[in-house]
């Protein structure tokens, strides 16, 4: 009898086990090698791209970023499908809100990123090392800072962490949740619904979302302006107000960067439309990690206040055609041209061209600013290598390829041989950008010799030097590298 229960005993135990779901499973060995783990909870056949499915989140971190009193945090959500050509993907990437028990939106500091209602689960489906946006928008987070002040640092860009991911408990994969480049993030001005019930449009931002007339800001074609797309672009925000008013900024922009403005009336106002240094942030960042697909396809561009000033802010956006990659997951092992831009797309075509203010000088000298830090190939190469660790001792790159090998990119057993092809292409362009940019002779001159009498003297933001003597620092004088003690 006692034999006969301890069996019964023995097969309830393995009934249970055998119900409980893989992220149960999961869940229960987390430990400090670990990513962290998210359930997505909701009837997934009605997740589509038009619409938010109501649904739950839990997030296991061993770490406890989100809630140090807790394992897990549990949230009301919605989901809905993201991207375009990732659609067609089998692995998806989701836009997840949160909201609270009234169905308002619900702002919590996921991963101590931020406090944020709107998350996105990226899934990196094309990208063979599932880490290249994730490494451009860190190293982009080191270089370029809103020229203003923000609730968020300044930062012009994503936070993310990675995470493995499971649908209503069976393993999906491994993911990059991550902040969104939105209105809150930028320090955008909220648009303003008067007594009458007319809005006043302030904050802009718009999305460079395919490859049509204006999407390189030197011409358009005319269109319905009371929709969410407009030539090339989607107006990201206020996404719930088009019309003449919110796409005006954008024709107004275009018009200054077209034919229709003469090279002296170019020259006087561009940085009333631009940050300069802003402008040499993102070509110098394209151009190191070789960002195929920009510009201003998948690139945001935004006005903290249109009723104020014009000045647009360039943010880049969906870097996995980056490092070596092509936008089908391919090798692409061509190095950079640093004209590119200037061939293409509006201001660089005159900026570059003309060599307006040194624009090109100071693309060399922020280069040589970087080369020996963030740029440099020991740099990228630990980044590169820091991610695959985490990969690997959570044994998360294991499971990814076994779910995920060849649909529809082929992963390797080992990400570290997959990293070799990114690091040997790196240091190729990293030697030929070096090579191109070194051609502007920019030296570095240590001098005691307060040189403020030359002129076109300009500090390595790219803002001209108006004053009568320089401070301690690093200057551009007369296209030279200048170290002022």
């Amino acid at each position: 009898m006692r034999t006969i229960l301890i069996l019964l005993l023995y097969l309830c135990s393995t009934t249970i086990a055998a119900q409980e779901s893989q992220y149960e499973q999961m869940k229960q060995s987390l430990d400090e090698h670990s990513l962290p783990l998210v359930n997505m909870i909701v009837d997934i056949g009605k997740v589509n791209k038009h619409t938010f499915v109501a649904g739950e989140i839990e997030i296991a971190d061993f770490h406890r970023r989100t809630d140090p009193s807790s394992l897990t945090v549990r949230y009301d959500c919605k989901y809905r499908l993201r991207g375009r050509t990732a659609l067609a993907k089998r692995k998806k990437a989701y836009a997840v809100k949160l909201f609270d028990e009234t169905g308002e939106d619900l702002d919590a500091n996921i991963f101590g990123i931020r406090n944020e209602n709107s998350w996105i689960l990226d899934a990196m489906s094309i990208d063979r090392i599932r880490m290249r946006n994730r490494i451009c928008f860190d190293v982009w987070n080191e270089i370029d800072r809103t020229p203003y002040d923000t609730k968020y640092d300044n930062r012009n860009g994503t936070k993310g962490v990675f995470v493995e991911v499971f649908i209503n408990g069976t393993y999906q994969g491994l993911y990059c949740m991550t902040d969104k480049v939105d209105r809150k993030l930028l320090g955008l001005k909220k648009a303003k619904v008067e007594g009458d019930g007319a809005v006043s449009i302030r904050g802009i931002l718009y999305k460079g979302y395919n490859w049509k007339k204006g999407v390189d800001l030197l011409s358009y074609n005319e269109a319905s302006t009371d929709i969410v797309t407009w030539n090339a672009f989607e107006l990201d925000y206020p996404e719930d107000y088009p019309s003449i008013y919110t796409w005006q900024p954008l024709m107004d922009l275009i018009d200054f960067c077209s034919d229709v403005t003469p090279d002296e009336v170019f020259v006087d106002e561009y940085q009333d439309y631009f940050y300069l240094s802003n402008l040499i942030d993102f070509v110098v960042f394209a151009n190191a990690m070789y960002i195929r697909d920009h510009l201003y396809y998948n690139t945001f561009l935004s006005v903290i206040d249109i009723n104020l000033a014009h000045r647009f802010l360039l943010t880049p956006w969906d870097m996995d055609t980056s490092l070596g990659g092509d936008f089908n997951g391919a090798y692409h092992d061509e190095v950079v041209n640093v004209d590119r831009f200037a061939r293409r797309a509006g201001p660089f075509n005159r900026l570059g061209t003309q060599n307006i203010d040194g624009f090109n000088d100071l693309l060399a000298a922020k280069w040589k600013e970087y080369s020996e830090t963030l740029f440099s190939c020991d740099s990228i190469a630990r980044r590169l290598d820091h991610y695959a660790e985490q990969f690997t001792v959570s044994g998360a790159w294991e499971r990814e390829r076994a779910k995920w090998n060849g649909n529809p990119v082929p992963l390797m057993e080992s990400i570290y041989d997959e990293l070799e092809y990114v690091k040997d292409w790196y240091a190729k362009n990293y030697d030929n950008l070096c090579d191109q940019y070194g051609s502007n002779a920019i030296d570095i001159i240590h001098s005691d010799e307060n040189p403020s009498s030359h002129s076109g003297i300009y500090t390595l933001d790219g803002r001209k030097f108006e004053g009568n003597v320089m401070q301690k620092g690093i200057y551009i004088v007369n296209g030279k590298k200048v170290v002022v003690k």
